[in-house]
Order: C-alpha cells, then sequence, then structure tokens
C-alpha cells in the first residue's frame, strides 16, 4: 500500500509539478470561456508545432472561435523576447497569449500588461531554465525528470479537459482525442527519434502507433521540420499543413494541396545543404573535449551536421560535438551542440572512464555547463554573448553569439590544455589545421554518409 502511494505521488509531479499543470489547465479553460483574442507563440520545429496545434484544437473545443486566435512566428534568427518581436507580438492585441517550446529566459514580459490592457500569458516549455518572463504563468517539464518533450507537457495539460467534454457525451471529443494523440506522438517523436520506447510515465501510445506507424509519422515529421531549416524559413507553411491535414498520412501527399509540395521543396533544398557542408573535417580543442565543424549555410543545418557527427566521432576526451554555421545571420555565428555519444560523453548519468586512470566515475555531460565553463575563462565573454548563449537542454544546446565573440571563445577552447595532461604533439597539430586525427572514425562517417 505504502509503494502505491508512493508511485501515484510520483505520478503526480510529472511532466510538471501538479500545481502549474492545475494553472495551465485553469488558464486554458478562462482563455477558452473569455471570447478574447489570442495569440499562439508555438516554436518552428515539430515539437513546437505540434504543442501549439494541441493547445489549438483544445481551444476551439473548448468554444473559443478560431477568428479569434492567431499564430506569430519570429523571423529567421530571432526570438520572441527580441525588441522588434516583442513590438510585433503586441500589434496583435491579444489578451491571452499562450507560448509553447520557445524556451524560457528572465526579462520582461512577453508583451507589457496594463489596467486599461490587461495581457495574460501562459508559457509551456521544457528547456531547461530557472528564469522567465516577468508575469508570465509557467508550466515547464524541465525539472520533473524523464524530461517531457513541449508536445508531450501539452497533451497532459489539455488532454484532461477533453476527457471532461467526452463526460458530457461531446461526439467531438472522440475524433479530437485521435487528433492530439498523434500530435504527441509526432512532436514527441520529433524531439527524441522514432525509434523512442513509449515507456511510463509517458502517455501510452500503442494505439496510434498501430494505426499510423512509426514509418507515416518520421515521414510526417521530416516534412513538417523541412521550413525551418530552410534558408526561406518559410514556416507557416509547415503550421498551415499540420492544421489543414486529417491525418498524418495526409502531409505525405503532394498532389493534395501546394502547402505539402512546399513542404517536400523544403526538405530537397536542406538535404542538398547538408550534403554541401557534411563532410568538412572537424577541429579538436587542446583538451580534446570539443570538436568543431565549420559550415557557412543560408539554411539552418548546423544541428544536423552536429547531430550527424556525434553518432560516430570518437576521442578518448571528446564530449561534445559543436557545428558553427556564420551564414545563417549576418554579422552572427549561430552554433549546435551534441553530446558526442560515440565518444566520451554520455546522455544521462551513468558510467564514464577516465582516459589516463582507467577508473570509472559517476558523470553525466551538461553542455550547457561546459560552454559556460569555457567562456568564463575569459573576463567578459559570457556577458558579451548575451541571452543567446548556451540555450537549450543540457543535452542538446547551442546559440547565436556575434562572431567575433565566437572567434573568441574558440580561441580559449583551441588553447586550453587538459588538465590531466597534453595531447599529443601529432593530434594538436592536426588539430590546429583542421584535419581529421581519427582516420578510421572519419571514414566509416564518410562511408555512413
Amino acid at each position: 500500500m505504502a509503494e502505491e502511494s508512493q508511485n501515484k505521488s510520483e505520478a503526480q509531479v510529472w511532466p510538471a509539478p501538479a500545481a502549474q499543470l492545475k494553472s495551465a489547465r485553469e488558464f486554458i479553460k478562462l482563455c477558452a470561456a473569455s471570447g478574447e483574442r489570442t495569440l499562439l507563440l508555438p516554436d518552428k520545429d515539430a515539437d513546437g508545432l505540434c504543442s501549439g496545434l494541441i493547445v489549438y484544437h483544445t481551444l476551439l473545443h473548448l468554444g473559443l472561435d478560431s477568428t479569434l486566435v492567431s499564430v506569430h512566428f519570429p523571423a529567421k534568427g530571432s526570438n520572441i523576447h527580441a525588441q522588434a518581436e516583442r513590438d510585433a507580438i503586441a500589434q496583435y492585441g491579444a489578451a491571452f497569449i499562450i507560448v509553447t517550446d520557445q524556451g524560457s529566459r528572465g526579462g520582461p514580459p512577453i508583451v507589457d500588461s496594463s489596467d486599461a490592457n490587461p495581457v495574460q500569458t501562459l508559457i509551456l516549455d521544457h528547456h531547461w531554465s530557472t528564469a522567465f518572463p516577468e508575469g508570465a504563468l509557467v508550466c515547464t517539464a524541465a525539472h520533473c525528470p524523464p524530461i517531457a518533450t513541449s508536445a508531450t507537457l501539452a497533451y497532459e495539460v489539455c488532454l484532461p479537459l477533453v476527457k471532461e467534454s467526452a463526460q458530457k457525451h461531446d461526439p467531438r471529443a472522440v475524433e479530437l482525442r485521435e487528433k492530439l494523440d498523434y500530435l504527441c506522438a509526432m512532436g514527441t517523436m520529433g524531439d527524441l527519434g522514432t525509434s523512442f520506447k513509449w515507456e511510463p510515465p509517458f502517455p501510452d501510445m500503442r494505439d496510434c502507433l498501430k494505426k499510423w506507424t512509426k514509418k507515416v509519422l518520421g515521414e510526417a515529421i521530416g516534412l513538417l521540420n523541412a521550413p525551418r531549416r530552410s534558408a526561406e524559413y518559410d514556416v507557416k507553411t509547415a503550421w498551415r499543413a499540420l492544421l489543414n491535414a486529417s491525418s498524418p498520412r495526409d502531409l505525405l501527399d503532394p498532389s493534395s494541396n501546394q502547402d505539402i509540395r512546399r513542404l517536400y521543396a523544403a526538405r530537397a533544398g536542406v538535404k542538398a545543404e547538408v550534403d554541401r557542408c557534411a563532410r568538412r573535417p572537424p577541429t579538436f580543442s587542446g583538451d580534446g573535449r570539443i570538436a568543431l565543424v565549420r559550415i557557412s549555410s543560408p539554411a539552418q543545418i548546423h544541428p544536423l551536421i552536429a547531430t550527424r557527427w556525434s553518432s560516430s566521432l570518437k576521442g578518448a576526451r571528446l564530449e561534445v560535438v559543436m557545428c558553427s554555421n556564420d551564414g545563417y545571420t549576418p554579422g552572427m555565428t549561430n552554433f549546435a551542440c551534441r553530446i558526442a555519444r560515440a565518444g566520451g560523453g554520455v546522455v544521462k548519468i551513468g558510467t564514464k572512464r577516465k582516459a589516463d586512470e582507467g577508473q570509472e566515475e559517476d558523470h553525466e555531460t551538461d553542455i550547457i555547463a561546459i560552454l559556460k565553463e569555457y567562456a568564463g575563462r575569459v573576463p567578459g565573454l559570457r556577458e558579451s554573448m548575451g541571452d543567446d548563449f548556451a540555450r537549450g537542454h543540457k543535452q542538446a544546446s547551442g546559440g547565436i553569439v556575434r562572431s567575433e565573440d565566437f572567434e573568441r571563445l574558440w580561441e580559449v577552447m583551441l588553447n586550453l590544455q587538459n588538465e590531466q595532461g597534453d595531447m599529443p604533439s601529432k593530434k594538436r597539430k592536426a588539430a590546429a589545421k583542421g584535419l581529421p586525427a581519427q582516420k578510421n572514425t572519419l571514414e566509416g562517417w564518410f562511408k555512413k554518409a
């Protein structure tokens, strides 16, 4: 009995604290009943789009007129906290704002609120943060492991509201439940991969996966993610395509409408850019913990290339693979970091070898902490890089910084010697020239590519 009580207690703090889940549901019910203008601010990837649409469909199901709901995506290379975006968001005149999967940080309100023009804001997110915009109601999954995606968080917030209407014999609830299921599955697999195992406390998606198959869902996810990675940054097309689709399979038919054809065109363009840039050899930091791949592309492919290298590049001390892109935003360097799974990095607490001592220790690779550690070695550099540095997750981070600041950061990494001894001279010379130090690893990677 005690064990059952403990299990129930643990269940109540997932995917977010119970009080936050309750407050988020009350916010959505209040918003739906208000008849006021509402603005959705979803992120641009599959998890952001799906979490935003879970909220959208729930609001409409609860009675909010679709003409009162707008959606806004920040400009390429920007974010909802930038002043230009805050000004654009304010122009909607919304009384309610719901932010999904955008990442969180401290600062002023998303939109200034006043007695004459009150604005209420809800943030649904799973990115690591302990600070949030002033005045926002926050429901975050970041502190309740296993960390849920934003789509799963939105699903767990909204599903009880849909179930309430089902108990009132609302025939629309059954159809909506099916839609919320596949949106949750697509958003979650968009972040965690199609091979993700839906084990508790994650929701049971066996029926959904059986009906649509991982193959169909994975194909749809790839198409939805393509516009935000393309040079054109046509994110609204992905939103419209998913909004108007009656099932995931609809997204795979390019003959159905122009939006779907644009998804396919965007995917082809992104693939061409990846093929052009993916074979650039890495440079290694002086302490061997970081491998940097430099590219210059107008497409957001740096996360894809970092992910590719992270699964194959090896090194006794290698923990993080970083891909920098100085062609995405003028004057800025966008970079993505992933844990070197084939090297010494580990995604969750487990066993990591000490290369020099042959011992084992409990260790978790925290990319955010690693980036801040390097930046902290140069007085003022951390502050100079601003709030867009080391954002995201401990296992998948990155940033957008001025190119001169990025070069200062890399100089620190390149010249830093390992605290347990110098990197062998031949490897240091190869790293400085940007040449591959592990011949077998790179050859194996090229074969895979």
